[in-house]
């Protein structure tokens, strides 16, 4: 034991294969965690069955002919939802499941999550008898709940909702956190100088775009809290065209001997108390907060969770980039004289990004863990969307229904394992060290 666990570490220690660069070296130590490996792919099955929801679980046809006509349902219904399309005249509001088919081709699961079967209400057991199935297509293979709906159609769909929450809201998180970890970072206390006007100016450009975006627009009639995407977009955009205007006219007052003198900005002290508020705060609390003044939607709850979610991001880049930003490949960008920018876009941060992997892959865990607990709870997300969540709060009403509480809760536990073995395996591959 002795021997092998020494000739294991001996292994680790020999120099990287020259030939391999360097993410080529990572994949090829990734694909020696098995278990990682095996995550992956779950992970592809996963992000398939959330991209293909709709053509594996859906009451309409894949395709279909009617009246000697052509159709391909599931594939129209998305250009219908985006405005690009409208259905046919005798396709509207028709029963899919009964209509007089000259031929047709069905998904797998021929249920949409909302679909109900009157004929199987009041919690059919998957290992019950079923009324009225008249195929394969038509068995409820996960059972029914209360109203009829297929489990297994809501599972699916809910795969979508799981798997996006976990994506767009850590895209946010990274977002925020590589800007303001690049700040603290890399500029600290002391290297970012900015001159007084263009203080002054941003200042007030801040102010009036804070007025447009939100009193303003109050004002007006608009509900501040209808959509809180739009509403993070738009406040986003004020905000920063507010500073960008205010910069711009604070270069023109530069040559003025007290205006054009630069004052140092505190950024990391700035970002590193930003984050200490954020993390005094308990996540789960702060999320309900939220969630109480904005209206029930899937987006909602993704801008929620990556709003909360970046501070973990920004500690890791605000660390990595102060040990780089000392070493001999930046001072030589430096001497010859390439702007701030430069250097971090194309040489600091691309060699500092490497823990934020490891942190996105625990944090779409997280994120996953975080919506169903809040669908669970029955907030956050609108009462007719079938989440991992919401199939396991039926659970409660009915304790007799095993199945709603088992394949719901067996699905995130899972899921989250994935991302967790994951998370494992990059931590492993990106930084071999840490295994001695």
């Amino acid at each position: 034991m002795f021997f092998r666990k020494k000739d294991k570490i001996v292994e680790h220690l020999l120099p990287q294969n020259p030939n391999r660069t360097y993410w080529q070296e990572v994949a090829y130590r990734f694909r020696k965690n098995r278990m990682a490996v095996w995550a992956l792919r779950c992970l592809y099955v996963l992000i398939f069955v959330a991209l293909f929801a709709d053509f594996l679980a859906n009451e309409k046809p894949i395709v279909c002919q009617l009246n000697q006509k052509v159709y391909f349902p599931i594939a129209k219904s998305y250009f219908v939802d985006l405005g690009l399309a409208k259905w046919d005249a005798t396709l509207l509001n028709v029963d899919w499941q009964n209509l007089n088919y000259d031929w047709k081709i069905l998904p797998p699961i021929a249920y949409s999550d909302n679909t109900m079967d009157k004929l199987n209400m009041n919690y059919v057991s998957p290992l019950g008898r079923q009324t009225g199935i008249r195929s394969w297509h038509y068995k409820h293979w996960l059972g029914t709940d209360e109203l009829g709906h297929d489990v297994l159609a809501g599972m699916i769909h809910g795969t979508r909702i799981a798997v996006s929450v976990g994506i767009v809201a850590m895209s946010i998180a990274a977002l925020i956190g590589i800007f303001l970890g690049t700040l603290a970072g890399f500029w600290g206390d002391h290297q970012l100088r900015i001159s007084r006007s263009q203080i002054i100016f941003s200042l007030l450009g801040l102010v009036i775009g804070f007025f447009y975006s939100f009193i303003a627009g109050t004002s007006s009639g608009e509900t501040a809290m209808s959509s809180l995407l739009f509403m993070l977009f738009k406040t986003a955009g004020m905000l920063l065209l507010g500073v960008l205007l205010g910069n711009v006219v604070g270069l023109l007052f530069n040559k003025l001997p007290w205006l054009g003198k630069k004052i140092a900005i505190p950024a990391d002290l700035l970002v590193m108390r930003l984050i200490e508020i954020i993390n005094s705060i308990p996540p789960l609390l702060l999320i309900l907060c939220i969630v109480a003044v904005t209206r029930p939607s899937v987006v909602n709850v993704m801008v929620i969770i990556g709003l909360i979610s970046w501070t973990s991001i920004a500690r890791f880049v605000r660390a990595e980039l102060l040990k780089v930003r000392n070493l001999e490949y930046i001072e030589a960008a430096q001497a010859m004289g390439f702007s701030d920018l430069r250097i971090v876009l194309r040489h600091a941060l691309p060699n500092a990004l490497t823990p934020v992997l490891i942190a996105i892959a625990f944090g779409v865990a997280s994120a996953i863990l975080t919506e169903s607990f809040l669908s669970f709870l029955s907030v956050g997300v609108a009462a007719d969307t079938v989440t991992w969540g919401s199939l396991l709060n039926m659970a409660r009403s009915n304790f007799g229904a095993w199945w709603l509480a088992l394949f719901p809760g067996l699905a995130i536990f899972l899921t989250v394992t994935i991302f967790n073995l994951i998370g494992e395996g990059l931590t492993d591959a990106l930084d071999p060290r840490l295994k001695l």
